[in-house]
């Protein structure tokens, strides 16, 4: 996985992994989760990738769009 930029400071996503249909998230409290195309849907991924590039922005993103609407929980 990638470390994610937080270029805020805030976050709570702290790394990231691109796959043609997915993203999986690591978050502080450890957890990792697959969102993808399934679910919570392609329009949502992209916007999800764009953020975890840039490093900003992504843990409002899925706090405010996405929230539990993930594909499966890793660990």
């Amino acid at each position: 996985m990638q470390r994610y930029g937080n270029l805020s400071g805030n976050s709570g996503v702290v790394a990231y992994e691109l796959a043609p249909r997915s993203i999986k998230l690591k978050f502080e409290d450890g957890g990792t989760y697959l969102y993808s195309y399934v679910r919570p849907g392609p329009e949502h991924v992209e916007a999800m990738k764009a953020l975890a590039k840039s490093g900003r922005g992504l843990s409002t993103y899925v706090v405010r769009h996405v929230k539990d609407a993930y594909e499966a929980k890793l660990r």
